[in-house]
C-alpha cells in the first residue's frame, strides 16, 4: 500500500519540539520525507498499522494532527486524521 503522510505538529512548548523531531524519526523508518512534513511510505498493512499505532502514542491529540492518504491504485482515495481536524467538509458548505 501507497500511504502519504502529512503532521502538524504544535512547537510552541520544549515538549512540542520535541514530539515534532520523534514523529520525523519514526516517519523517516517507514518512507522518505518529500516536504518539511510529508512522507511517502511504501508499506504493508501490518506496518500501516504499527506506524500508525507508534505515531498516535507519540502525539497529543489536543495540539496535533497527523493525517493519512491512502493513495493505492485500485482503491477509491481516502484521508484519514488523527487529533485535531484541520480541514473543512465542503460537501455540506454555505457559500455567501
Amino acid at each position: 500500500m501507497y500511504i502519504l503522510i502529512t503532521y502538524d505538529v504544535d512547537t510552541i512548548s520544549t515538549s512540542g519540539q520535541k514530539r515534532l523531531r520523534r514523529v520525523a524519526r519514526i516517519c523517516k523508518d517507514y518512507g522518505q520525507r518529500v516536504q518539511n512534513s510529508v512522507f511517502e511510505c511504501e508499506m504493508t498493512e501490518a506496518q500501516y498499522v504499527k506506524l500508525k499505532d507508534v505515531l498516535t502514542a507519540v502525539m497529543d491529540k489536543q495540539l496535533d494532527s497527523i493525517r493519512f492518504y491512502h493513495l493505492n491504485k485500485n482503491e477509491n482515495r481516502r484521508v484519514e486524521t488523527v487529533g485535531r481536524e484541520t480541514s473543512y467538509n465542503f460537501n455540506n458548505a454555505i457559500i455567501l
